[in-house]
């Protein structure tokens, strides 16, 4: 499974997901709603880069 980085240092795992903010583990980066946000700085899906 993939990690998708956002600059400000959160990392996005699909195998993790983000179960705080409402995405279970094993949601695959596609499957985020476009509407996601860094819960960390805000920034918006389209920044993050898979690393």
């Amino acid at each position: 499974m993939a990690k998708y980085a956002c600059p400000c240092g959160y990392v996005y795992d699909e195998e993790l997901g983000d179960p705080e903010n409402g995405i279970a583990p094993g949601t695959a980066w596609a499957d985020v709603p476009e509407d996601f946000v860094c819960p960390v700085c805000g920034l918006g899906k389209e920044v993050f880069v898979e690393e």
